[in-house]
């Protein structure tokens, strides 16, 4: 195994990578400073395009562009253009809230939570924005949204309210895509300050998570059990993904800035895109969004 830093752009607050199998690119995107970059598996090919507010994340569409969350509910990108356009705000009477990480199941509905932006109430929810715009909600009582993630066969849906320490498991309904019966998947090993953030399910249903300010990114087997940690060069990690050309290299995003004051700073590597080589595992594809 080892460990590079594949693109040394210093996001504020590196989150979502995102590796479009149809393109063979990566996308990720900087939360706070509200932009999204696109590059090869080997760090070459870079684009940015700006947002106009805080982005929690993004999915490619089938038509073309993506669609994103923002400080301000969802929204379509256009790539060529840089346009953005408004779909549907689910939280207009929560301005100390903004839309996080999200992703797209097989039927290419985009899940995404909102959270609290102090990260101290149980102000955030969870929502599906459907293939015909309609959005629903299916959770609620969040203080920070991250790590949604499927199980390869789809059936079981993962998630993670950041500081609750747990990482949840759902019964996931691919033809209506409602969940039900959250339970406890694991435990998160908080023990260096470290919480649960992005995660990303590999082609043999384990589930890999960052584990923000600990500076490690944990795989846990279907079962919940702890199967090896990779210690990275920086603290500030915060989510991952599987491609490159054979889904086997794991890309790690991470910040160069704490979003707030009681959280620690890093060494120089801070907010570089990592990419990790020769673990033997590869990942799956991920859905694009079908409205």
């Amino acid at each position: 195994m080892r460990i590079e830093v594949l693109v040394d752009v210093k996001t504020t607050l590196g989150e979502g990578p995102l590796w479009d199998v149809e393109e063979q690119r990566l996308y990720w995107i900087d939360s706070f400073d509200g932009r999204v970059f696109r590059c090869t598996h080997d760090g070459r090919e870079i684009r940015a395009w700006d947002v106009p507010s805080k982005i929690g994340s993004m999915a490619l569409r089938q038509k073309g562009g993506a669609v994103v969350s923002l400080q301000s509910g969802f929204h379509f990108l256009d790539f060529e253009t840089g346009e953005v356009e408004l779909i549907h705000d689910p939280e207009p009477d929560k301005p100390n809230n903004r839309l996080n990480d999200g992703k797209v199941d097989k039927k290419g509905r985009f899940i995404a939570g909102s959270m609290d932006t102090m990260e101290e109430g149980p102000n955030g929810a969870l929502y599906r924005l459907d293939p015909d715009l309609s959005v629903h909600t299916l959770d609620s009582g969040i203080i920070v949204s991250n790590g949604p993630c499927w199980s390869p066969d789809g059936n079981t849906f993962y998630f993670t309210d950041t500081w609750t320490g747990e990482i949840w498991a759902y019964d996931y309904d691919r033809d209506t895509g409602n969940v039900s019966n959250r339970r406890t998947f694991t435990k998160v090993d908080g023990s260096n300050g470290g919480a649960a953030d992005g995660s990303t399910v590999d082609a043999e249903g384990c589930v890999w998570n960052a584990l923000v300010y600990d500076g490690r990114l944990v795989r846990y087997t279907p079962d919940g059990k702890v199967e090896r940690e990779i210690a990275m060069p920086v603290k500030k990690v915060t989510s991952v993904m599987f491609g490159g050309p054979d889904l086997d290299i794991l890309f790690v995003t991470s910040m160069a800035k704490p979003p707030l004051p009681r959280f620690p700073g890093d060494g120089v590597q801070r907010g570089s895109l990592f990419a990790i080589y020769d673990l033997g595992i590869q990942g799956v594809p991920e859905s694009r969004f079908a409205g």
